[in-house]
């Protein structure tokens, strides 16, 4: 690492702590000048009004390389945007949201991660599943089927490790050998809930652990709040398994649906008050009702969208998105759809509807290494 990445790593991390979770007024200073002016601003109280109260009650506390160093030691790291991991299209649909609707609509300063797996590509088909922490036995055996399912099909469950039908939603993927990815409110030093230690590190073995939040950060009710926005923004949906009147999950809905994800709800029995929530949600047109794994792929899939009635020609250069992805492709070698829509600025699913069409029309193939380009005679032996 250059002296310069570090001085920016290290800037990054001390900001992280200063905040502790989105502050949108940093995130606008930091996009004006630079994270390590930003830190030199922070530091030195050279700040615009808006941002003096929010930085004064941490910013003389510089401990950026013994948090490095902790997580480090758990078998962690933290990504910063200027990372190679850092999940840059998931964060996409933050940043363009209007922060003074809501504090919280602010991407991320850093992520801190403890797990073997990359977060992009662990997120690249991601279904959150969130529910009632006081959930029945009905809402576990539905949440255990549908995330058991799609788990085994690939998808990588997304879900904030609570009692109930969080903790479920992470066993189920454990169990039928899937990815799971939990999005916690506190450091990742810090299981919560604290009988969750044990899930949380079987989690964090197999797959991630998750926050916004600097190591040793206790949990407080705001953090959950803000929690939400990332387990929405790592997802391509969110599926709520049941819900009272005023649960959290539909807070997490409200997300999904100013990030443009798809919400979905599971019915429940009209007398169960465990599920009053979800039937406000769909009654409401707030969320789509499913019962199954596979009306959720039907809601949240690429199959979804639409193919282009008309193939493109194999002479022709393809437009609109097909466009932007054909041009996103390397004239040699291969990429992932993650990369691709990172590449082309489109949204994921836009960029795996244009995929089958161009491969429909003859222009690109894939293998196990992603997609590419086919060459003239590739076309034609094709």
């Amino acid at each position: 690492m250059t002296d310069d990445a570090d001085a920016r790593r290290l800037a990054w991390v001390y900001l992280s702590r200063v905040v502790e979770g989105p502050c949108p007024a940093l995130s606008a200073l930091i996009d004006r000048i630079g994270v390590t002016e930003a830190a030199r601003a922070v530091r030195e109280c050279d700040l615009p009004e808006s941002l003096r109260s929010a930085t004064e009650l941490r910013r003389g506390t510089d401990c950026a390389e013994r948090d490095l160093d902790l997580v480090a030691r758990l078998g962690g790291r933290a990504l910063t945007p200027d990372d190679v991991e850092w999940p840059s299209w998931r964060m996409l649909a933050l940043g363009q949201l209007d922060a003074t609707r809501d504090r919280s609509a602010a991407v991320p300063l850093v992520l801190w991660v403890r797990g073997p797996l990359s977060l992009p590509d662990a997120t690249e088909q991601a279904l959150a599943v969130v529910g009632a922490r006081c959930s029945s036995g009905y809402g576990e055996q539905v949440a255990a089927d549908i995330a058991g399912d799609l788990a085994g099909q690939g998808w990588t469950i997304v879900s904030g490790a609570a009692f109930g039908i969080d903790g479920t939603a992470h066993r189920a993927a454990l169990a039928a050998g899937g990815t799971t990815v939990a999005v916690l409110g506190c450091g990742v030093d810090r299981p919560y809930p604290a009988q969750h230690e044990r899930l949380l590190a079987e989690i964090a073995e197999y797959g991630l652990v998750v926050s916004e939040y600097p190591p040793g950060t206790t949990a407080h009710k705001h953090h959950f709040l803000a929690r939400n926005r990332l387990i929405a923004a790592l997802s391509d949906g969110v599926l709520v398994v049941e819900a009272g009147m005023r649960s959290g999950a539909r807070n997490t809905v409200k997300w999904a649906r100013r990030l443009g994800r798809p919400a979905l709800a599971v019915p429940g029995p009209v007398t169960s008050a465990a599920s009053v929530g979800c039937h406000r949600m769909i009654r409401e047109g707030e969320a789509l009702l499913v019962t199954r794994a596979e009306e959720v792929v039907d809601e949240t899939g690429p199959l979804r969208l639409a193919v282009p009635d008309r193939a493109v020609a194999a002479d022709e250069t393809p437009d609109g998105d097909e466009g932007l992805v054909y041009a996103a492709l390397p004239q040699v070698g291969s990429r992932l759809p993650a990369h691709l829509a990172a590449d082309s600025g489109l949204p994921l699913a836009t960029v795996r509807a244009a995929l089958p069409a161009l491969e429909l029309a003859g222009l690109v193939g894939s293998d196990p290494s992603g997609w590419f380009r086919l060459t003239r005679t590739e076309r034609l032996v094709r």
